[in-house]
């Protein structure tokens, strides 16, 4: 990657990816001052979270033109974006191709995107359609192709449209967890690997899978060690820190953020053994529970920690459930190693699956763990999932003692007052659980 101290012009590279420049510019300006008012105010971060900074201020820029010019050598074959952390990226990884989050995180060209969808239709869903109808996302744009998958009925009816838009493969995940369903969620794990294959030219085998297998562990390993720093009173990094930390592991190259996760998960040892902090001890400390938060999206936790408390873990897409599963990697062919990787995504506790004893279950033990003193649950407007389990997630945090919030917001700021004034009196209310 280019030096970050050295000016590079990329607008003849959003150029040639087809990107709206002055709408791009005006993207950039606005996430860098957010970035900026947010982030660069918090106080007593590690020094390793400079490797934070470095990604924010290359995530259009810097790492796009290392993948264009990695397939550009032949270093890699495809670029590969997705949308949900059911996609296996050990599939791609083994093809040599490059594996990559999707822009799904602001509001972006919605009265478009509202010609198209339904005005109702969840933020996040709203969110990448505008993201591809304004040509914003140089990730979408610089993709070959794109992978859906069917959680909710939202997002299955709008990959319809969005592969109209860029060529799709779309993945079939269960709502029920029985072994009929496993067989047949293996059986869809088969056929993107089938696809990945034909797209990238390249055959996998036990050796490139099974590499990739590895790679793909290493990064949750470290992501684990991280979090494990997070019981302790001082938390010795933020949440803010910790929740851009994967949205990260979604875009970056996987070496270098497993090395700098590492390096961060060492730091906060260090700080931990020290009593150093980046939130006063005896902060009221948040289990986040609910619908992931893809970049930009830091409204909530910021609003949390700059009102004084600190949030310690995520039951979330971005946060646990990334991480939480390693792959088996004792898998001696290719189709072992396949369905040890249908097994671990198979595990992924989302709130499509019904019933879903897991994921409350999972919500209380992090709680649990983390020493949280309360539980904030959010859900997207118009997501029904989180919605309908939101119930038996306060039924679960009310028999175990622990106070919980529920939350419904989506991307904008209108409701940050009141959000505010809400998380305020949640926080005050709460009694330390340690």
């Amino acid at each position: 990657m280019a030096d970050e101290r050295v000016e590079v012009d990329y607008h003849p590279m959003w150029e040639a990816l087809g990107m709206d420049l002055p709408a791009h510019d005006a993207l950039l300006g606005a996430v860098g001052e957010m970035y900026g008012d947010i982030y660069l105010t918090q106080e007593n971060r590690p020094e390793s979270t400079g490797y934070l900074d470095f990604v924010a201020s290359n995530i259009h820029s810097g790492r796009i033109k290392e993948m264009v010019d990695a397939k550009g050598s032949g270093d890699a074959t495809k670029v590969i974006g997705s949308f949900c952390l059911y996609v296996p990226e050990e599939v791609i990884t083994a093809c040599n191709g490059i594996s990559v989050g999707l822009c799904s995180g602001a509001d972006w060209a919605t009265e478009q995107v509202e010609e198209r969808l339904p005005r109702n239709t969840c933020p996040l869903i709203k969110s990448f359609t505008g993201f591809k109808l304004g040509n914003v996302c140089p990730y979408i744009e610089s993709s070959d192709l794109v992978v859906g998958e069917n959680t909710c009925d939202g997002k299955k009816k709008a990959y319809e449209y969005f592969g109209t838009l860029k060529p799709m493969h779309v993945m079939d995940v269960p709502n029920v967890h029985t072994d009929e369903a496993l067989a047949m969620w293996k059986s869809q794990v088969r056929q993107f690997a089938k696809r990945v294959e034909e797209e990238t030219g390249v055959e996998l085998t036990v050796e490139n899978l099974r590499a990739a297998i590895k790679q793909a562990n290493d990064k949750r390993r470290a992501l684990q060690r991280l979090s494990a720093t997070r019981a302790a009173d001082p938390v010795p990094i933020s949440g803010l820190d910790s929740l851009l930390t994967v949205q990260a592991a979604f875009m970056d190259d996987p070496a270098r953020l497993t090395d700098a996760v590492n390096a961060m998960a060492e730091e906060c040892e260090t700080r931990v053994a020290a009593g150093e902090g980046a939130a006063p001890r005896g902060a009221k400390r948040i289990l986040y529970t609910g619908t992931p938060m893809a970049v930009p999206n830091w409204k909530l936790y910021n609003i949390i920690e700059k009102a004084g408390g600190v949030v310690v873990g995520e039951e979330a897409c971005t946060g646990y459930r990334y991480y939480k599963d390693l792959v088996d990697e004792s898998g001696e062919t290719v189709d072992e190693l396949l369905d040890a990787i249908a097994e671990r995504y198979f595990k992924i506790n989302c709130a499509i699956f019904s019933p879903n004893p897991g994921r409350v279950e999972d919500i209380v033990r992090l709680a649990k763990e983390l020493n949280a003193d309360g539980i904030i649950d959010c859900a997207l407007q118009f997501c029904t999932l989180y919605e309908m389990e939101s119930a038996d997630v306060q039924a679960a945090a009310e028999e175990a003692g622990i106070p919980c919030m529920h939350i419904t917001t989506d991307y904008a700021n209108e409701d940050t007052g009141q959000l505010t004034t809400r998380i305020q009196a949640f926080l005050e209310m709460l009694r330390p659980r340690r």
